[in-house]
């Protein structure tokens, strides 16, 4: 089995409220809309992933769901969320590891952490040693595809320069 993708689909209990806060309040990029024209599923960009609302559910939703966003500016975030009258479960606070989380629900209840990386974290730099001199991508395929590409040399350059 390959894992081709994913994303995390929501059925709340009100569609539209739903709906309203993940674009309105939480400022989610719509990626796409599906279904009844006058009743859409929505398809949001949390940033590398998708989070998916469509269709409902009757009864409470369970708690064990949590969705995780990498945010910048977490504390103007939490002020602008607090103002439009957001639950906030938990306001920012900087944790032992290094990252600046807060906690809130949206309109069903599903608990949301808004992180921040704070400048400096070890998650915004890259541990792997520099690249020698002339790569420019470390992916295998890289290689590959440059081994099947056709040669681009200037004049007078010496077929082993090529790729140098």
């Amino acid at each position: 089995m390959d894992v081709l993708s994913g994303r995390i689909v929501l059925r709340p209990g009100d569609l539209d409220r739903s709906r309203r806060f993940c674009h309105d309040l939480l400022g989610l990029a719509v990626c796409r809309e599906f279904g009844p024209p006058d009743d859409p599923g929505l398809m949001f960009f949390p940033g590398q992933g998708l989070l998916e609302v469509s269709g409902q559910v009757a009864g409470p939703p369970g708690h064990s769901v949590m969705i995780w966003i990498q945010v910048r500016g977490v504390h103007a975030g939490h002020a602008r969320l607090a103002a439009a009258g957001v639950p906030i479960v938990r306001e920012p606070v900087a944790e032992p590891w290094g990252l600046i989380e807060m906690q809130l629900e949206d309109t069903d209840g599903i608990r949301i952490v808004l992180v921040e990386v704070p400048a400096g974290h070890p998650l915004r730099r890259d541990p792997r040693p520099a690249l020698p001199p002339g790569t420019t991508n470390r992916m295998p395929h890289d290689n590959a595809l440059r081994r099947n590409a056709p040669v681009q040399r200037s004049p007078g350059m010496r077929s082993d320069e090529a790729f140098t």
